[in-house]
């Protein structure tokens, strides 16, 4: 099924991503109806309609699906059911299987693992026993992480030398959790790669990532890695996508390591079924950006070009940064992007700024 323009997508999620996939939408002559729980948020102000109403309501979820023509999600949380529900009403794309696989970290581990791809050593947790065997297999330090419905450094934690694994353990829930074996590496990299409804597959260029507080804080292109390691990573993305039978817009996070030899090599760590806090620089950095290349993928259109325009720094305004917008906006190098949040919390994403610097501009 192919869109044509004055078409209606339905976006799942109300926060800033779905706010930003709106925008995009519209610029390219297509609408956008959000559907959230939350009555105030982010994503409501840049939409034609919304329906606020819980992920189950099914009668909510039908006069949604009639009143779009295409379903996509902003966020991974979202139950899998939904998703499920609504694909027998309208094409919801990408479909329910990479959104399940990504809601479970030991699934997408063995996922990965199943693309013949490196991840981080790591062991299923059933219960407290099988944590003291894995750690004493994996060793010091090691991350438990609860399996699912974690996000921004939640539901983990360090096990280091002289940590009470057992308490560690019950302090996360107790439940299913994943053991991974620590990864020494030398910086975090990303790739943002969409993938066409007829298969076609176009990357962003590489992004290197710096976290502060398990917080995507910065990120800077070109990355500091070789041309072969960058096109590795593009090669790994596009086997994601392949494999999923993906449409649409993905972010996979990597480690860049070094082998005994010395050579770069890429570890996956994991991946986001949707547009990504690390391509948020494409909005002004790129010919298209990933909020624009999601929209024309799920809507069935050609892929745009995705040339990077010149050397790019994006800090995410986290909390009170955001406080400083009038500075900001003094200083012409710097594009403001503030996401319509009307309460500042400690370690919320309020916001970004990106610099472009372009040939021109280095030249000066």
């Amino acid at each position: 099924m192919i869109l044509a323009p004055g078409a209606t997508v339905g976006i799942l999620g109300s926060g800033q991503l779905g706010r930003m996939l709106a925008i995009a939408a519209l610029k390219i002559g297509l609408r956008s109806h959000i559907y959230a729980p939350e009555a105030e948020a982010p994503a409501h102000d840049a939409a034609m309609a919304k329906t606020v109403a819980a992920y189950d309501d099914e009668a909510a979820l039908t006069a949604f699906a009639d009143s779009v023509d295409v379903v996509t999600y902003e966020f991974e949380s979202v139950p899998t059911t939904t998703v499920e529900f609504l694909s027998q009403l309208k094409p919801v794309r990408p479909g329910a299987r990479a959104l399940a696989l990504t809601q479970d970290r030991l699934v997408e581990k063995q996922f990965l693992r199943g693309l013949g791809l490196e991840t981080a050593p790591f062991a299923d947790i059933t219960d407290s026993g099988a944590l003291a065997r894995a750690v004493a297999e994996l060793g010091r330090p090691s991350i438990l992480k609860t399996r699912r419905f974690g996000y921004d450094g939640k539901g983990q934690s360090m096990i280091r030398e002289g940590s009470d694994v057992a308490a560690i353990h019950r302090t996360l829930g107790g439940g299913p959790m994943i053991l991974e074996g620590f990864v020494a590496f030398e910086r975090e990299v990303s790739v943002i790669a969409t993938r066409s409804l007829e298969g076609d597959v176009v990357a962003f260029d590489l992004c290197e990532n710096e976290h502060e507080r398990h917080i995507l804080a910065r990120t800077r292109l070109p990355a500091r890695v070789a041309a072969h390691v960058e096109a590795q990573a593009k090669d790994i993305a596009r086997k994601i996508l392949d494999a999923l039978d993906y449409v649409g817009t993905i972010g996979v996070e990597m480690f860049v390591a070094r082998s005994d030899d010395g050579a770069e090599r890429l570890i996956v760590n994991e991946i986001a079924p949707r547009v990504h806090n690390s391509g948020h620089w494409t909005i002004d950095g790129a010919q298209t950006s990933q909020f624009e290349q999601h929209i024309r993928a799920i809507a069935g259109w050609p892929l745009g070009t995705v040339t990077r325009r010149g050397e790019i720094e994006m800090h995410n305004l986290i909390g009170e940064d955001a406080d400083e917008w009038r500075d900001i906006l003094a200083q012409p190098d710097l594009s403001l992007h503030l996401y319509g949040k009307l309460e500042t919390r400690p370690g919320r994403k309020m916001g970004h700024v990106t610099r472009v610097i372009t040939g021109a501009a280095k030249g000066r």
